[in-house]
């Protein structure tokens, strides 16, 4: 049986777990169709989903239909959990993204469908909510075809729109609008095709043009478009078909090597690590021995699979299915498991923009409390937990102020830890703007000070020399090591392969530039290593990972930094009577307007705001436009600073200051 690894996105409300229910339903999966409102669906589980009426964590599901095992990922929709999001597109056969049909594309929907064109996942498109009054078929077509791509095809037409009775019936050969639109649209991306439409019209059938459609849809190419309803099932089953008949299956060999990827992590109810894997290749049994991240390993002691509903217990998981594995304690997500793949480390959106300091209300649960965020930042590693040991402070990355409340409410209920957020700050980073070196050698002589008395912080106190090249690289392409010594100055008697030499060279220089000089993580550069040397049987491990922060900040102060912050692009709907009050207030918060125009009776404005400001915009807006203002923000870009540059407290032994690091790192304090 044919295996469909699936995955449900949208915008936050446009009717995503919905759906997922109805899927359910249609399959025979569940005999009563869940409500987000009541609390009562399959995917959203936590006590905090059912509350709130949101997905917060991913969930998976499988059900069958017409011959296809189809493993449903349920994703969050709400832009503060973006990161739940990322780490199920890398498992993913094919996607629906889910459209209301009266709010249209919305900013979210943007994010994700530019993610998954630059990924070429195959996608349907699902507009949601044909039986809601102010449902629009022609203007969300349009909006798809303007503002996501024009490579679109409506799969049928609507009746009754904004009534409960609305209907979509799908389009078959007999019409004839619809197979001249489908045949143009094939065209453009198939000149075998365009020659036979060309020559002879009529030779290309019906089936033809079905077949043509599943390949150009399953290359990304084309992206069909589905109307219906997930409250009343109109639609449904138009979809369903074309799921089946228009996204690939799962592909991989049960008796190649095992590949796999974890992309979620639960903790079980005695405290156990549950890994959710997506096989790619290969067979894992129980009890077998499985190597993953970073040399780490592990014994499997339970399997389950999903299969019709929920993970079932299994002897096995092979390539095309999901499962959860048990056993694997040191396990994290976005792990490879056995041969990794070339993206396992890519990450497709913006890392978080918002930092807040996070405390117990009891000085006591100090300990407790990172505990607990240590196993939070398990199950979504782009918290990013900054510790300040000296100020006895915990950092948190968030995306919004939903994230922390969800954070702060997971703590108390799960926990028992009752905690407080300081102000939400935004998190800038640091490029080099130009290049530097730094060369730090074995055996130098101990230099003088101006007393004549010898000065243990004026020469190297470690058991390597190291040197290091910074450069500047360019936006968006991260951190890159580069190894540019002979091998032989390599101490292989430590690292055992020039290899894992590089690998932990590569980690010192990360875990270095996590701080900047104004205390920013640093992106965007080439670091090379340039000079290398060592002393056997001496040289220790520690000597390089100790010299290699004095040596990296030494290059990036000589070649400088840049700081930027985080901009947002917004779109804004307001009255019109509104408009003279709140540009004023965009001016002060500098968001500004790039685009404006006249809807009816309302304002539409589309621009640029600073992360920073985003969060006080959404507070004054209600009161500027009476509550009906309309505000959809997501992360565009990153801006150099303009005027006074913002710092940020150091947390690690400051590198910077050659004196204070030598102090705490050689315990001479």
């Amino acid at each position: 049986m044919r295996t469909l690894n699936l995955g449900i996105l949208a915008h936050v409300d446009a009717g995503k777990t919905s759906l997922t229910e109805r899927l359910l339903y249609a399959a025979g999966v569940i005999y009563e169709i869940g409500s987000v409102d009541s609390g009562n669906t399959q995917t959203d589980t936590l006590a905090l989903e059912r509350q709130r009426g949101i997905t917060i964590k991913s969930a998976v599901v499988s059900f069958v239909i017409n011959g296809v095992t189809v493993n449903l990922i349920d994703t969050p929709g709400h832009p503060d959990f973006i990161a739940e999001v990322e780490r199920a597109l890398g498992v993913l056969d094919g996607a629906v993204l889910v459209i209301s049909a009266v709010e249209g594309v919305q900013s979210q929907t943007r994010v994700l469908m530019r993610t998954l064109q630059r990924l070429h996942i195959p996608t349907l498109i699902f507009v949601n909510k044909i039986d809601r009054v102010g449902a629009d078929d022609a203007r969300v077509l349009q909006a798809i075809s303007e503002k996501l791509t024009p490579s679109i095809v409506a799969m049928g037409s609507t009746r009754d729109l904004g009534t409960r009775n609305a209907v979509s019936p799908a389009y078959g050969a007999g019409d004839a609008v619809f197979t001249a639109r489908l045949a143009d649209l094939l065209a453009e991306h198939d000149d075998a095709f365009l020659a036979n439409y060309v020559n002879d019209e009529m030779a290309v059938s019906y089936s033809h043009l079905r077949a043509a459609l599943a390949a150009q849809t399953r290359q990304a190419l084309v992206y069909p478009v589905f109307f219906g309803s997930a409250i009343t099932g109109a639609g449904v089953d138009s979809l369903i078909a074309g799921i089946t008949e228009l996204l690939p299956a799962a592909e991989g060999d049960d008796g190649g090597p095992v590949s796999a990827t974890v992309f979620k992590i639960e903790r079980g109810p005695a405290g156990e690590k549950i890994a959710y894997v997506r096989m790619f290749s290969g067979a894992v049994r129980v009890r077998d021995r499985l190597q993953f991240g970073n040399e780490r390993e592990g014994k499997v002691t339970a399997i389950s699979v999903f299969d019709r509903g929920s993970a079932v217990q299994r002897a096995s998981v092979a390539a095309g299915q999901i499962g959860k594995l048990w056993g694997l304690g040191d396990v994290r997500i976005a792990d490879a498991i056995g041969v990794p793949r070339g993206n396992a480390d890519r990450h497709y959106f913006a890392p978080p923009t918002l930092e807040s300091v996070i405390s117990p209300r009891r000085t006591t649960d100090i300990g407790a409390l990172r505990v607990a965020l240590d196993q939070l930042a398990e199950q979504d590693p782009l918290i990013n937990l900054r510790q300040d040991d000296v100020r006895q402070e915990i950092f948190v990355s968030l995306y919004g102020e939903v994230q922390k409340e969800v954070i702060q409410a997971t703590l108390a209920a799960e926990y028992g830890i009752e905690v407080d957020f300081r102000e939400t700050t935004t998190i800038c980073i640091e490029r080099p703007f130009g290049t530097g070196e730094s060369v730090e050698v074995l055996y130098a002589k101990t230099k003088t000070n101006v007393t004549g008395n010898c000065s243990p912080f004026s020469s190297n106190p470690f058991l390597a020399t190291l040197g290091l090249r910074v450069d500047p690289a360019p936006i968006g392409s991260g951190i890159e090591f580069r190894l540019a010594v002979d091998v032989r100055l390599v101490p292989i008697y430590i690292y055992k392969t020039v290899d894992t030499f590089i690998d932990h060279m590569e980690q010192y220089v990360r875990e270095t530039l996590q701080q900047g000089l104004f205390g920013w993580q640093v992106t965007d550069c080439i670091v090379t290593m340039i000079d290398s040397g060592y002393r056997a049987p001496g040289t220790t491990a520690a000597d390089f990972r100790k010299l290699t922060p004095l040596i990296l900040m030494s290059a990036l102060r000589e070649a400088g930094t840049t700081v930027y912050e985080p901009m947002h692009r917004f779109h804004l709907e307001i009255p019109a009577d509104t408009f003279g009050a709140t540009v004023p207030v965009l001016a002060r918060l500098r968001a500004v307007p790039q685009t404006q125009e006249m809807r009816g009776a309302s304002y539409v404005l589309d621009g640029e705001v600073p992360a920073a400001r985003v969060h006080e915009l959404q507070q004054q807006l209600p009161a500027l436009t009476r509550g009906e203002g309309v505000l959809e923000c997501a992360f565009d870009r990153y801006e150099p600073i303009d005027g006074a540059i913002p710092t940020r407290p150091r947390t690690d032994h400051n590198p910077l200051d050659r004196k204070e690091y030598l102090l705490h790192v050689l315990r001479r304090v």
